[in-house]
């Protein structure tokens, strides 16, 4: 039998697209600001340089959710450049409200499948940093293949971190941060910068629901590595 006849299987995402409606301030944003700070996706390198208009290091973050740390984290560090990536549209419109509102210049988003932004759109050892707070963790342990930490997926990703970069993870289930540390510990290309577990970075500002979690004795585990 031909194997290229074979049908091809869908490759296992890690989000599930859902229904959000937009309020009005995140589509005005998404109509006015969209258009500058909205990349869209093509299966070719950004140049970063040109897309912020200055060189300067670039730190990726997957899935920010309504964005409102992001913005905190790219008005605390304008020296620093950031990438968004999100799937979901109001989340989108969100992160752009905000930066209209904080006048940001050092944030672009881009609104696909961060697999795929990852495989096709960042070059090779060109990122200084790559934030991923509170992936979905699937609890059930039979969706556990669609986490987002996979070791696959892991030795993909330090292949777009530059020499000494970080990657810096978070999440508030603990068995997902068990096996992020486990995933990422045993990646020969990450050496981890404490022994388990880090401390928050100043950089990665609490969130609402975090706060609310810990005052109800609920854990957040981070995790920092670094590219050797």
């Amino acid at each position: 039998m031909d194997r290229q006849a074979l049908p091809q299987r869908a490759p296992i995402r890690s989000f599930v697209l859902r229904a959000g409606r937009m309020g009005p301030g995140q589509q005005r944003a998404l109509g006015e600001l969209g258009p500058r700070f909205l990349l869209p996706f093509h299966a070719q390198p950004l140049d970063f340089a040109a897309v912020f208009g200055r060189n300067a290091p670039t730190v990726l973050e997957i899935g920010f959710g309504m964005g409102d740390a992001t913005a905190q984290i790219a008005a605390a560090l304008p020296g620093t450049n950031f990438i968004g990536i999100e799937v979901h549209a109001p989340g989108v419109g969100a992160l752009l409200k905000r930066i209209g509102e904080l006048g940001l210049t050092n944030l672009r988003l881009v609104q696909h499948d961060a697999v795929e932004v990852l495989e096709h759109m960042i070059s090779p050892a060109s990122l200084a940093g790559v934030h991923i707070y509170f992936p979905d963790p699937w609890h059930k342990k039979r969706h556990h293949k669609r986490r987002l930490i996979q070791p696959e997926w892991v030795r993909q990703l330090v292949t777009r971190l530059a020499p000494g970069s970080y990657l810096h993870c978070a999440t508030d289930w603990q068995p997902y941060a068990e096996q992020m540390l486990e995933v990422l510990g045993a990646e020969p290309a990450l050496v981890n910068t404490v022994e388990g577990y880090a401390p928050r970075p100043a950089w990665r500002p609490q969130t609402k629901f975090e706060i609310r979690g810990l005052k109800l004795g609920h854990g957040v585990w981070d995790l920092l590595f670094r590219r050797r």
